[in-house]
C-alpha cells in the first residue's frame, strides 16, 4: 500500500507558540489537501529551538503544554492525518507522583532534570496518541541539553498503512542505540525530527551519520530539518530521504521554507525531488541572508544601519543586508576622515548606488579635532599613537548608534572573524553595533562571498561590489599610509593559524609541523588569547563554523596559561 508522508521544513521562533502552531496547521492543511496521512515537523517545533534557559521556567512548559492541546484541536478536521510535532514536555503526572516537588515551583539549576523533555508526539484526529522522549541528549558545542532535559531510553513505534514506523529525535540519531531499540520494537522506518544548525560541511557528516544507522539498523530513514536563523544560529533545513541502502530518494533546498511530499510504498520510499547540491559559498552567503533577516524581523526592527567604509567587510555585511531585506529597508552612512583615501569614498558611493540604499556622509574631521583639543593638555609630550586611531573609530561608533537611538535601526557591525581573533577591532567603535554578520567569517571567506555575490545569477543584480573594492590592499585607514598588514600576518598565514588553533583545537607545536613560521605562531595565538575581553563585549553574530567565538568557545580572560610550542 502506498503512503503519502509530509516533510514540513518549517521556520518556527522561539516562544511563539501561536505563531508556530498556525506554521505547523498550515502545512499539515497543504499536506491533507494533498492526500499525505502522516506530517512531520521538526524538533521542538512547537516552542522554537532552542528556548535556553526559558526551559527553567514551569510556566513555559505550561504554554507548551496548553499549545499542543490546541495544536490537536486545529489538526482534528484534518481526519487521518497523522501528525508528529516536537515540543518541550514537563511530566506534571510524574512530578506530584513521585513527590519531585510543586510542578509550579522554580526549577533548579544545576540539579540534573527528571521530569523535563525534549519530546514528540503523535497527532490523530484531534487527539495526543503517543509521545516519545529524546534519549541521547547533546552537549557539545552550541547544545546545552543536559542542563535542561532528562532522557528516557524507551521507544516509539506507531502503525500506519500497515507499516511500523518509529521515532527518533536528531541526536538520538547520531548514536546507535536509539534506532537499534526502535528496530527492535518492530520499526521498518524511522522519523527523525530535527533542529540541527548549520555549519560548513555539515550537510556531507549528516549524509555520514545517517547512513552508518543504516547499515546498522537496514532501515529507510526520513530526517526533517527545521530551517531559519536564531540569534547565532541558523537551520538550513535540507531534509531528506533515504531508503534501505543509504540512497538518497528525496532533498529539500536549503535556506528555503517547504512541505514536500514524499510517497512510501510499504516501508520503501520511492525516488521524489532532490535539490541541486549548493557550493560552499552560496550556503554560506544563504546563511549570512537568513541570519539577518531573520534577527531584524523576529526582533521587531525596522531595518538596517550600516557604517560604510569602502573596504571589502562592510560591502560584504551591505550586500548580505540588501538581500535580506531589500534596499529600502537599509541606510548606509560614510564617515570619511582626513585618512580616507578618496577612492574609498567613491567606492563606498558606487556600491550604494549599485545596491539602491540610501547614503549619507557624515565627515568625522570636526569632531576628532574637538576630541584632540580637549585631550592635548592630557597628552602633552605623547607621540600620536592607536589611541588616536581609536578616538576616530569610536566617534563612527557614536554616530551610527545615534542614529539607531533616532530612527529605529540596527547597526549591523563589519568585523570579521580573522579581526575578532586578534582583537583587530575597537570596542565601543567599530565593534558597537546590535549584531555582527561577518563575526564567523574568516577574512580569506570574505574575499571568496564577495566574489561569489557578484558573479551568481540567483540575484536580481549582480556585481554589486565595485571590482577596486575586491584588489585593494585593506586599510582602517586610521593614520597615514596605513595597511591591515603593518599589523597583522598576512590573512591566508593568520586565518589558517587561527582555524588550526582556534577550531581545530591543534597544538602549537602541530600548528608550527604544518609549515607555519613559529614566530607567526606564537604571535596570532598570544593575540587570540589577550584579545578575549574584547570578544566578550562583541554583540553576538551568524554562526557557520562548527566552532564560533561566542557560546561554543569559553576560554577566561583572566589567565596566565601559555601553550609551548614543543
Amino acid at each position: 500500500m502506498k503512503t503519502r508522508i509530509a516533510l514540513a521544513q518549517i521556520n518556527v521562533t522561539v516562544g511563539d507558540f501561536a505563531g508556530n502552531v498556525a506554521k505547523i496547521v498550515a502545512a499539515a492543511r497543504a499536506a491533507h489537501d494533498d492526500g499525505a496521512k502522516l506530517l512531520i515537523a521538526p524538533e521542538l517545533a512547537l516552542s522554537g529551538y532552542p528556548p535556553e534557559d526559558l526551559l527553567l521556567r514551569p510556566a513555559f512548559y505550561n504554554a507548551s503544554a496548553a499549545a499542543l492541546a490546541d495544536l490537536a484541536a486545529q489538526l482534528e478536521p484534518f481526519t487521518g492525518l497523522h501528525v508528529i510535532v516536537g515540543h518541550p514536555l514537563r511530566d506534571v503526572a510524574d512530578i506530584v507522583a513521585n513527590g519531585h516537588g510543586n510542578a509550579n515551583a522554580p526549577i533548579e539549576r544545576g540539579v540534573p532534570p527528571v521530569d523535563t523533555f525534549n519530546a514528540a508526539s503523535l497527532i490523530v484526529d484531534g487527539a495526543v496518541v503517543g509521545t516519545y522522549r529524546k534519549q541521547d541528549l547533546p552537549n557539545t558545542e552550541v547544545f546545552d541539553e543536559k542542563r535542561y532535559f532528562a532522557s528516557d531510553p524507551q521507544p516509539f513505534v506507531f502503525e500506519l498503512d500497515g507499516v511500523k514506523y518509529g521515532v527518533v529525535i536528531c541526536e538520538d540519531a547520531w548514536h546507535a542505540s536509539a534506532a537499534q531499540m526502535a528496530k527492535a520494537a518492530g520499526a521498518q522506518v524511522l522519523l527523525i525530527p530535527n533542529g540541527s544548525p548549520y555549519h560548513l560541511n555539515k550537510e556531507a557528516v549528516r549524509f555520514d551519520i545517517l547512513r552508518a544507522r543504516i547499515r546498522e539498523t537496514g532501515l529507510p530513514m526520513v530526517y526533517v530539518n527545521m530551517v531559519g536563523g536564531q540569534d547565532e544560529l541558523v537551520f538550513d533545513g535540507g531534509s531528506f530521504v533515504l531508503d534501505a541502502q543509504g540512497q538518497l530518494i528525496a532533498k529539500l533546498a536549503q535556506f528555503e521554507e517547504a512541505t514536500a511530499i514524499v510517497e512510501f510504498d510499504g516501508g520503501t520510499p520511492l525516488p521524489a525531488a532532490i535539490a541541486p547540491e549548493q557550493s560552499l559559498e552560496a550556503q554560506v552567503y544563504a546563511a549570512l541572508v537568513m541570519g539577518v533577516r531573520d534577527y531584524i524581523n523576529k526582533n521587531g526592527f525596522p531595518g538596517a544601519l550600516i557604517g560604510l567604509s569602502g573596504g571589502v567587510d562592510s560591502a560584504l555585511v551591505l550586500a548580505v543586508a540588501c538581500d535580506a531585506l531589500g534596499a529600502d529597508r537599509v541606510r548606509a552612512v560614510m564617515m570619511p576622515s582626513r585618512y580616507t583615501a578618496d577612492i574609498s569614498t567613491t567606492d563606498a558611493a558606487e556600491m550604494a548606488r549599485r545596491v539602491g540604499v540610501r547614503y549619507d556622509e557624515i565627515a568625522i574631521a570636526p569632531m576628532f579635532d574637538a576630541f584632540r583639543g580637549s585631550l592635548a593638555q592630557e597628552f602633552a609630550g605623547r607621540a600620536e599613537d592607536a589611541t588616536e586611531e581609536n578616538i576616530q573609530a569610536r566617534i563612527r561608533g557614536t554616530l551610527l548608534m545615534a542614529l539607531s537611538n533616532k530612527f529605529g535601526s540596527l547597526v549591523l557591525t563589519t568585523g570579521n572573524k580573522s579581526e575578532m581573533a586578534v582583537g583587530y577591532c575597537t570596542l565601543y567603535g567599530d565593534m558597537a553595533g546590535g549584531f555582527a554578520v561577518i563575526k564567523d567569517i574568516a577574512k580569506t571567506l570574505v574575499y571568496r562571498l564577495c566574489r561569489y555575490r557578484n558573479e551568481a545569477t540567483t540575484f536580481s543584480k549582480r556585481d554589486v561590489i565595485p571590482e577596486r573594492i575586491l584588489t585593494r590592499a585593506p586599510s582602517a585607514e586610521l593614520r597615514e599610509n596605513q595597511t591591515d598588514q603593518d599589523s597583522l600576518p598576512e590573512y591566508d598565514v593568520l586565518d589558517a593559524i587561527m582555524r588550526m588553533y582556534m577550531e581545530e583545537d591543534r597544538s602549537l607545536a602541530e600548528i608550527i609541523a604544518a609549515g607555519y613560521a613559529v614566530d607567526d605562531v606564537k604571535r596570532v595565538t598570544r593575540l587570540i588569547k589577550i584579545n578575549e575581553y574584547k570578544r566578550r563585549q562583541a554583540p553576538i553574530g551568524i554562526r557557520v563554523t562548527h566552532r564560533a567565538f561566542g557560546r561554543d568557545w569559553r576560554y577566561p580572560i583572566t589567565s596566565r596559561y601559555t601553550e609551548p610550542v614543543e
